[in-house]
């Protein structure tokens, strides 16, 4: 179950806690994606929202959290 707007709105941390380690492992792979394909696109043509970059290393970064957390549990 991905988290819906991930890619634009902030992720509560609630809601990461809620998934499993295989489905945040997931989660954060497809975010990276999203930004690697943002930051292409950033770099060949003007993006609407350039908060979204920002939004998604954040939510990345809660993500890893999460999963650090478990690890460290």
């Amino acid at each position: 179950m991905p988290l819906k707007d991930a890619e634009t709105k902030p992720v509560e941390p609630e809601k990461a806690r809620e998934l499993d380690t295989a489905e945040l492992r997931a989660e954060v792979a497809r975010l990276e994606e999203a930004r690697f394909r943002l930051r292409f696109r950033s770099a060949t043509e003007a993006i609407e929202n350039s908060a979204q970059i920002r939004n998604l290393r954040r939510n990345i970064a809660r993500l890893k959290t999460v999963l650090r957390e478990r690890v460290q549990a």
